[in-house]
């Protein structure tokens, strides 16, 4: 492939593992740590290999015990690599075949391989621009604890996995259940050798492979390139050269492991989440919600009080003159609540209100359970948690939050109403039209209590004009407290109906900010999450 066309997929990969990154970042504290984890491992091995030299494609031989891969090794080096490095102490360390030693060396520490050999260039295979190591590994099956250790570090570290097998154990357990599945999404950078086929009668060499191709594809591996081979005799070497000389000069390899590297972690993540669909929160969800929070913080209680305030504040300035007094000997429903402050400053205040006790805090309880569960539904298993959680994370302080929000809310009860001083005005004519009859009536009885002339009284329709006066204005008055009253009745509704709304409105504001905020917060998260996993994963 071109120089352009490994740029091009530098570039998919970049936006790959941001996408990846984002994912894991999202997903801290709703998926396990050791996942996140292994997450995090393997955007430090992409940001390390990456800063290395992008010239170079590193090959791992892999094989068991026996399969000839040192052997294989040193057939496609062209050269007794393994044998001849004098300064290899062990066979239990890795040893590095190079082509191109500018830029390696950096790469060849990271890896932790000590032993290099810088080789000869192989006519048709490698040279010194072609920018390829080999690294001959220990045996995965070995019994030293070491060996197994390199073999699985340089698993997750080279470029291009080639799988030397022989035919006695290539359907062995150990490599195929311990390696190959795991990296059944690294196809694209893995090649399985079948060594030592040299052993085989010639007829048996095709349903082998058949055999093999068949194990893989059950691995998850079924487009992986399978080559018969025998170092010892040199059929297939050619084949095997082609193949790691075709990753190696399209500078590919680095990407394409990177990126199934964040395949399998995606997968990873997707798995630890679980399938589901998205959740959300809901308009219906948060009238519930707001309305039973309402009931719970006696919102009820407070309209009614609003309603018989008003009603005995209207009797207090509509009613009859004469009994209207009476009525400052019954308390104010809203002072006797603490709701009544004017000039205070009812945001420093709190109500007097019955405390919540358990019915409400169980009502309470029950409304924000009833939230998050309308709200997580459809949600993956660990996302389910989180955004129960996060609704009732505020649950301690909703009760306090709530009779402060009534406590703040203007509840406009302290206002006059227009028709209040008309009607007074009339009661209070009314009362001195009718103090005037008992006054006319009084100097009438005293001037016949003592002897003196008494003045003909006037008469309207046959009627004293003193007793018209008495009957017409105490008759006023009581028709006017009583219509007072209606009208009051009327307007105390209305009233109550406008307190009970903008309380609502401040319950709901309260419910928006320790409940319906914190749980959108953990649904925009996950929203986030899926769509940045889906990024990661193509």
């Amino acid at each position: 492939m071109s120089r352009h066309g490994a740029a091009a997929e530098a570039t998919r990969l970049d936006r790959r593992l941001e996408a990846l990154n984002e994912a894991r970042e999202l997903a801290e504290g709703a998926l396990p740590d050791d996942v996140l984890d292994g997450v995090l491992q393997v955007l430090d091995r992409a940001s390390s290999r990456r800063s290395l030299s992008a010239d170079h494609t590193v090959v791992g031989f892999f094989g068991a015990t026996g399969s000839g891969k040192s052997s294989l090794f040193n057939a496609v080096s062209g050269e007794e690599i393994a044998t001849a490095a004098a300064r290899r102490p062990t066979t239990s360390e890795p040893l590095a075949g190079i082509w191109g030693a500018e830029g390696s060396e950096q790469l060849l520490d990271w890896l932790e391989v000590r032993t290099r050999h810088h080789a000869a260039p192989v006519p048709g295979f490698a040279d010194d621009g072609t920018g390829l190591i080999l690294l001959d590994l220990p045996d995965f099956d070995s019994t030293r604890a070491a060996n197994r250790e390199i073999v699985e570090r340089m698993v997750g570290l080279v470029d291009v996995l080639v799988w030397v097998l022989d035919p006695q154990k290539y359907a062995d357990a150990a490599v195929h259940n311990d390696f190959l599945t795991p990296l059944a999404s690294h196809g694209a950078v893995t090649l399985v050798v079948l060594n030592q086929i040299d052993r085989l009668p010639d007829r048996d060499i095709p349903p082998v492979l058949e055999s093999l191709k068949g194990i893989l594809a059950r691995d998850g591996l079924g487009k992986v390139q399978v080559i018969g081979a025998s170092a010892l005799a040199g059929t297939g070497v050619d084949k095997v050269r082609a193949a790691i000389r075709q990753v190696a000069t399209q500078r590919q390899a680095q990407s394409q492991r990177l990126g199934a590297d964040v395949t399998q972690a995606s997968a990873r993540l997707a798995g630890a989440s679980g399938a589901g669909a998205a959740a959300g929160v809901k308009a219906a969800s948060k009238a519930r919600l707001a309305e039973e929070l309402a009931s719970a913080a006696n919102v009820p209680l407070v309209v009614e009080a609003v309603v018989r305030s008003f009603q005995l504040e209207s009797t207090r300035r509509t009613g009859w003159p004469v009994t209207r007094w009476l009525v400052r000997f019954r308390p104010d429903p809203l002072r006797r609540l603490n709701l009544r402050r004017e000039g205070s400053r009812p945001d420093l205040n709190r109500t007097s209100l019955p405390p919540a006790g358990a019915p409400e805090r169980a009502r309470t309880d029950a409304a924000v359970r009833e939230f998050a569960d309308a709200a997580s539904d459809g949600a993956p298993g660990p996302w389910r948690a989180v955004i129960r959680g996060a609704a009732r994370e505020g649950r301690e302080q909703l009760p306090d939050a709530l009779d402060q929000a009534i406590a703040s809310t203007d509840l406009r009860a302290a206002g006059k109403a227009w028709w209040w001083t008309p009607f007074n005005v009339v009661q209070w004519l009314a009362l001195l039209a009718a103090l005037c009859g008992f006054a006319w009536l009084g100097v009438l009885a005293a001037l016949g209590y003592l002897q003196l002339p008494v003045p003909e009284v006037p008469l309207v329709e046959g009627w004293p004009v003193p007793t018209v006066l008495i009957a017409g204005g105490t008759l006023l008055g009581i028709v006017l407290a009583i219509l007072a009253k209606f009208i009051a009745g009327a307007a105390a509704r209305a009233r109550g109906a406008a307190a009970r709304k903008r309380l609502k409105a401040s319950v709901a504001a309260v419910a928006e900010d320790f409940v319906v905020e914190p749980v959108e917060l953990e649904v925009s998260r996950l929203t986030s999450f899926n769509k940045a996993l889906q990024a990661a994963a193509r």
